[in-house]
């Protein structure tokens, strides 16, 4: 029987109402499992999902959608009940930005596992030109106003005079992809910083050192090419002078294709990315809506699936994805089975 006081509730309170009649098919819930996210962790996502439908056919395979780790944030951030994804996959860790509209939105109890590593590299075809690029390199070839100037670098020779006189063509991923942000603060902004005066700029005013150390150039040297990593490989193929960004596991997923460049003088590998020495490392997350838990079938054994593949000889190594240290993987196994609140001050 409805009551006054039911049509009263709130849209939240209805919503954790759905959830936690999930399982009924009128009480408008799932019964699988919606993750979305970083196109660099839907991959290993996908796999586990594989996994867990395989080792468990009571379950229903969980739904992988890869929409860039800043889409997925949103999406993950909107709310709580059915409608709303129980899973961000993200190839850079949550901003304070996207805890706080989480938090806004009723998503107060979040928890993060780090699931792996990966990098953030750059490649070429095949029978490319070997270019051996620095951070700076790439920071004057990419930024919008290197140094607070209008880019006007047309050729890797305009940016460095010991590369070749080949046009600066890059194909990468959208504003919304945590390997755009990766590529941000690992690599333009460490290209900046190598200026001292950038560098200075960091401490008295850091929107305007953000603003001139991390805005990519609109002008159609860098190319958006989406969250398809297997059209940049096209692009590239297609023209051997043009080079791709990816996450390493990309990278060598594909290494009968394309091939990774030397960034300082350190190419992107197994060991260089795991031991942090390669400048383009970076951790993988998973985010996981508690809310969710015991409202959505499967939630709780998928993020468990997760921690029994990330393992050194595990399926998501073989796939490509660099293992985190012991250290870590201890760390992120324990938050698997006790589920901590993801604390916002921990946030940039």
């Amino acid at each position: 029987m409805v009551t006054l006081r039911t049509l009263a509730l709130s849209t939240a309170t209805l919503g954790s109402l759905a959830l936690a009649g999930c399982g009924g098919a009128d009480s408008g819930s799932r019964d699988q499992v919606r993750a979305v996210g970083s196109s660099t962790v839907y991959p290993f996502a996908k796999a586990v999902a594989e996994q867990l439908a395989k080792s468990d056919p009571s379950i229903k395979s969980p739904i992988i959608e890869s929409t860039g780790t800043g889409a997925g944030m949103k999406l993950f951030c909107a709310g709580v009940g059915p409608q709303h994804p129980d899973i961000a996959d993200a190839s850079r860790r949550m901003k304070k930005s996207e805890f706080d509209e989480c938090v806004a939105n009723g998503v107060k109890d979040i928890t993060e596992i780090q699931v792996g590593l990966d990098g953030v590299a750059f490649a070429e075809a095949k029978g490319g030109a070997n270019l051996a690029l620095t951070p700076e390199d790439i920071y004057k070839a990419l930024a919008k106003n290197p140094y607070g100037k209008p880019n006007t670098a047309k050729t890797w020779a305009d940016v460095n005079p010991a590369l070749p006189a080949d046009p600066i063509l890059v194909y990468g991923p959208p504003s919304t992809s945590g390997t755009r942000d990766a590529l941000k603060e690992l690599i333009l902004a460490k290209g900046c910083d190598a200026n001292p005066e950038m560098k200075a700029l960091k401490d008295s005013d850091k929107k305007k050192h953000d603003d001139v150390c991390t805005q990519v150039r609109e002008d159609g040297i860098y190319v958006d090419a989406g969250e398809n990593d297997n059209l940049i490989v096209q692009k590239i193929e297609a023209n051997p002078k043009a080079i791709g960004i990816f996450g390493f596991s990309y990278v060598e997923s594909n290494a009968d294709r394309i091939k990774g460049l030397t960034m300082s003088g350190i190419t992107p590998t197994y060991e260089t990315i795991s031991n942090f020495s390669y400048p383009g490392a970076r951790p993988l997350y998973i985010y996981v809506k508690k809310a969710h838990l015991k409202a959505i079938p499967g939630l709780q054994a998928y993020v468990t699936q997760w921690s029994k593949l990330w393992g050194k000889d595990g399926t998501l190594a073989k796939l490509g994805m660099v293992v985190a240290p012991d250290a870590v993987l201890a760390e992120s196994a324990k938050a698997v089975t006790t589920m901590p609140s993801l604390d916002g001050s921990q946030l940039k």
